[in-house]
C-alpha cells in the first residue's frame, strides 16, 4: 500500500473516531506498527494530527455545532460511559450535597449510585436524572425553567438563578467537547448558562467526558480547563495533565 493511501486511511479513521491507537490502525489497515508510527509522524509534521504516546488525535481546532438527541447520545460509547459512572459514583459520600447535569453519561452516573451515595442529597436539571433518583429513595431538587426537549434539560435564566441559590460539595458535569484552547464547551449557549452557573457554586466539579469528546470544539464555552476535573475512560493527549486533574478509568 502507497504511503498516500495509508494517510488517507489514517485520516479516515481518526474522523470517524476522533482518536485512535497505534494497535488499531495496524489492525485497520493491515500494517506493521512501524509503519504507522512513521506515517503519524509525518502526518503530525503536515499538522494534520497530534501524535500523542500510542496513538493518535485530531488537532483542537475542529469546531462543531451538531446537537445529538438524549436518546442519541445514550447508544454512543456505552461501555465508556457506564466505565466513567462507575468512578464517578465512588467519589459520592453520604453528607455530600450534590448538582448532577443533564446529559447520558451523567444519567449513567445516577444509574450506578449505590450504598452511601444513595444517602446524599441532590440538585439536577436533568428530567430522566430526576426520576432515576427519586425511584432510588433519594432526596432530589429540581430547579425550575425551560424543558429543552433535544436534551431533557431544564435551562434559562430560572434555572441559573435557582443554582446561585446553593452551595455544593461536588457537581458532575457533562460537555459535548474538551480542547486544550477552548476548554469545557457544549452547542446551546443557554445549557452553558447552567452548566458554568453550577461549577462556579461547586467545590468540586467533575466533567464526565468519553475519549471521543476530546479535540472537539463547540460555540458555547462552559469553563476552561481550570474549572474542572476530567474523568474520563481514556485521555488521548497528555498535554492535558498540564492544566487539570484528569483521572482515567482505563488507562
Amino acid at each position: 500500500m502507497l504511503a498516500e493511501e495509508r494517510f488517507s486511511l489514517i485520516m479516515e479513521q481518526l474522523n470517524r473516531k476522533r482518536t485512535v491507537t497505534v494497535q488499531e490502525l495496524c489492525e485497520a489497515l493491515n500494517t506493521s506498527e512501524s509503519t504507522i508510527r512513521r506515517d503519524l509522524t509525518e502526518l503530525d509534521r503536515l499538522g494534520k494530527l497530534n501524535k500523542v504516546h500510542g496513538g493518535a488525535t485530531l488537532p483542537d481546532s475542529r469546531f462543531l455545532a451538531d446537537e445529538p438527541t438524549m436518546e442519541a447520545k445514550e447508544s454512543q460509547a456505552v461501555e465508556q460511559k457506564r466505565s466513567i459512572a462507575q468512578a464517578a459514583a465512588k467519589l459520592i459520600n453520604a453528607d455530600d450535597f450534590v448538582f448532577i447535569d443533564a446529559g447520558s453519561t451523567t444519567l449513567e452516573l445516577v444509574r450506578a449510585l449505590a450504598g452511601d451515595a444513595l444517602k446524599a442529597s441532590y440538585v439536577t436539571n436533568g428530567v430522566a436524572h430526576a426520576r432515576v433518583l427519586a425511584r432510588k429513595g433519594c432526596r432530589v431538587y429540581l430547579p425550575g425553567g425551560l424543558l429543552r426537549p433535544e436534551t431533557e434539560a431544564i435551562v434559562g435564566a430560572p434555572t441559573v438563578t435557582s443554582l446561585q441559590r446553593y452551595n455544593f460539595t461536588k457537581a458532575f458535569m457533562g460537555a459535548n467537547g474538551v480542547a486544550l484552547d477552548a476548554g469545557f464547551t457544549t452547542p446551546d449557549p443557554e445549557e452553558a448558562a447552567v452548566k458554568a452557573a453550577a461549577v462556579h457554586r461547586a467545590r468540586e466539579a467533575w466533567f464526565l467526558v468519553d475519549d471521543a469528546k476530546f479535540s472537539r470544539i463547540y460555540p458555547a464555552v462552559i469553563a476552561d480547563l481550570q474549572g474542572g476535573a476530567i474523568l474520563t475512560n481514556r485521555c488521548p493527549n497528555p498535554k492535558y495533565k498540564q492544566f487539570t486533574l484528569v483521572k482515567e478509568t482505563e488507562v
